[in-house]
């Protein structure tokens, strides 16, 4: 895996919904290697605090700049939110292990939860498949994010927002469930990111279908190269129980090799 440390120039870093922004630094390095699934470790201030550097889904790439898109959540992230074009930040990437891809005979199915769209959108834009489904859940209709704002055109999720306020009135996991009731008799493949309890019922979806799943994990980590072990997550006992690291051996892992269990 190559990795690069380097001070990259920010293009932009524009509001596209909710407390969400969408940030491109120039970085064509880290461009000729991204994967998706992969991630980069921002330092968002030169000072010791935060001391810590914050991991980022990689969102994609556009000639020489990297994408990233994220929400504000915390400290780190809200002085992320006041950069500006011209502005250098301290970037370590691309990380981790990212997607397998399917088969040409093999259907993908996104399923994005909040900012768990951000890998899966990089995955969907480089399969670039007309039989893909893109499904993507939220909360409420004022954090979903609208492709046209990233500058993509082709790509139309499905919605689902748990008030209702757009697309369908529930969970995404609805609008999977219906997808695959209505599918051909085709072999699918499940590629999903969100918030745990999001992925947990995707798995059993995909479990109780026999549909290949790979889930990418969102985790907090303090160094995102293995070294602080902050991130540890344990395998199925059928894996002998053996613990993974998000960073290393992620955050992209096979569904039924985490334990579900102890999550």
């Amino acid at each position: 895996m190559i990795m690069i440390e380097a001070s990259t120039e920010i293009v932009f870093n524009k509001r596209v919904a909710k407390n969400t922004f969408f940030m491109g630094f120039r970085s064509e390095p880290m461009v000729n290697v991204a994967k998706p699934g992969q991630f980069v470790m921002m330092r968002v201030r030169s000072s010791i605090d935060p001391l810590l550097r914050r991991p980022f889904s990689i969102c994609g790439v556009n000639g020489d700049v990297l994408l990233i898109l994220y929400r504000v959540v915390g400290q780190g992230t809200a002085i992320l939110s006041e950069k500006r074009p011209g502005d250098l930040i301290r970037v370590l990437g691309p990380l981790g292990r990212g997607f397998a891809f399917p088969g040409k005979a093999v259907q993908p199915i996104m399923v994005a939860g909040g900012m768990g769209i951000a890998p899966l959108i990089f995955l969907s834009l480089t399969l670039a498949r007309k039989d893909q489904h893109f499904l993507a859940g939220y909360g409420i209709s004022a954090e979903v994010v609208p492709p046209d704002q990233l500058g993509i055109v082709g790509l139309s999720p499905a919605i689902a927002t748990e008030d209702g306020s757009q697309g369908h009135h529930g969970r995404v996991t609805d609008l999977l469930e219906s997808v695959l009731s209505n599918a051909k008799k085709i072999p699918s493949a499940i590629f999903t990111c969100g918030p745990l309890p999001m992925l947990q019922a995707v798995r059993r979806i995909a479990l109780g279908k026999s549909i290949p799943c790979q889930v990418s994990l969102e985790s907090t980590m303090a160094c995102g190269v293995g070294a602080c072990q902050g991130c540890a997550v344990r395998k199925a006992p059928r894996f002998d129980g053996a613990y993974a690291h998000v960073c290393q051996d992620g955050p992209v892992f096979d569904a039924e090799i985490l334990d579900w269990e102890v999550m």
